[in-house]
């Protein structure tokens, strides 16, 4: 049975109440978050699409199969609301051909080298799922299972819990892994991504968030004319396999300097190696000052909607991907075909293939510790 909690800040914690409670003093909240049928797994079982509402005509829908998120509704200058993030309109789509759209991706998001690593001296192989590389947690990640979700309500929020247990041995991954993931909407119109997990073994743990944005509004553009801003004086490079290199190299002087806002089109097509390697940016970047606090991280604003999107994460890095392995060959949403660079993903994260580079922010999670991370990104008009 699932059942419904308020979720109140306290001492850095989150306190689960009982709906029931919730009812008796606000009832009024239950109606933010409805639940439909999106479809079944070849399994037979359900899968469900929550649509959470927010008090400033907001949307966002989301289904408890990869932990997706299958639309998000935001107004624009002119007060017309359109869904900024590509996706599928079925269930099916989702289970043949997905990109990532919407999903978490991990155990361990980005690229893992061969897909190998070692911890305290014992060598580990995952499945190896692009190239001869680990991606975003292999053949079958945190975005192609059936996680647990139940609605959550607080004061101005609303939105879900999904809860999954990733097992021992799970794409090759050691030690259980209990993951939690809380999308919350507020009133502010931000879709604010609360992780953590815990272990019985040592293992890594990287999540992250997977939604292509476009601000437009219109899937069938590109995102060429939008402006981002990324606070980072560095990146990690790449090899020709997109694996890092374990540099850390500045930004200043060539087209992954972001520190202004500027068109993502401006530099895109540079004869640039690295913007070659990845066919456009698919890269992630060293966000300055990292403390484990939540900043803002980047900024993204469409000129045509006047959508602006600001991003702030406690991870220390984030993948700024253009869409590039985008081509017209999928229909998303309305059978709308998505054209080469119609979406883009900011991904907060640790840095890529981090088991194997020593000198990048670590990985590792240990029994008795516990793994958090905090992203939010809010939606305004300029």
């Amino acid at each position: 049975m699932n059942h419904a909690y308020i979720r109140s800040y306290t001492m850095g914690r989150y306190l689960l109440i009982p709906f029931a409670f919730m009812f008796i003093s606000c009832g009024t909240e239950k109606n933010r978050v409805s639940r439909d049928t999106f479809g079944r797994m070849p399994d037979g079982r359900q899968i469900d699409l929550y649509t959470i509402k927010n008090n400033s005509g907001a949307m966002v829908k989301i289904t408890n199969y990869g932990a997706i998120v299958v639309s998000l509704i935001m107004p624009d200058r002119n007060g017309q609301s359109d869904d900024i993030v590509l996706g599928f309109d079925r269930l099916e789509d989702y289970l043949n051909d997905n990109p990532y759209f919407g999903c978490i991706a991990g155990r361990f998001a980005n690229r893992i080298g061969k897909g190998r690593f070692s911890i305290d001296g014992v060598d580990y192989q995952l499945t190896i799922n692009n190239g001869e590389n680990h991606l975003h947690g292999g053949l079958e990640g945190f975005d192609q299972v059936v996680w647990e979700a139940e609605p959550v309500f607080q004061q101005q929020s609303a939105g879900l819990k999904l809860t999954y247990h990733s097992f021992d041995g799970e794409q090759g991954y050691p030690g259980n892994l209990d993951i939690t993931v809380f999308y919350l909407l507020t009133d502010r119109n931000e879709l604010k991504i609360e992780y953590s997990a815990k272990t019985d073994k040592a293992t890594i743990c990287n999540l992250t968030h997977h939604s292509y944005f476009n601000l437009s509004g219109d899937p069938a553009t590109n995102i060429l004319d939008h402006e981002l801003m990324i606070v980072a004086d560095a990146f990690t490079p790449v090899d020709s396999g997109l694996i890092t290199t374990g540099e850390i190299a500045e930004v200043e002087g060539t087209p992954m300097d972001f520190r202004q806002s500027k068109k993502i089109g401006m530099d895109i097509d540079a004869d640039f190696g690295q913007l070659k390697y990845g066919g456009g940016y698919d890269h992630n970047w060293v966000l300055n000052d990292y403390d484990g606090r939540v900043k803002k991280a980047a900024s993204l604003y469409d000129p045509g909607s006047g959508r602006l999107m600001e991003l702030y994460t406690d991870q220390p890095g984030l993948q700024f991907y253009s869409g590039n392995f985008l081509d017209g060959s999928r229909k998303g949403k309305h059978r709308i075909a998505y054209p080469f660079r119609s979406g883009l993903c900011l991904e907060a994260q640790k840095f890529p293939d981090a088991p194997n580079k020593p000198g990048f922010p670590s990985v590792l999670l240990r029994p008795g510790e516990e793994y958090h991370q905090t992203t939010v990104y809010h939606f305004l008009i300029k």
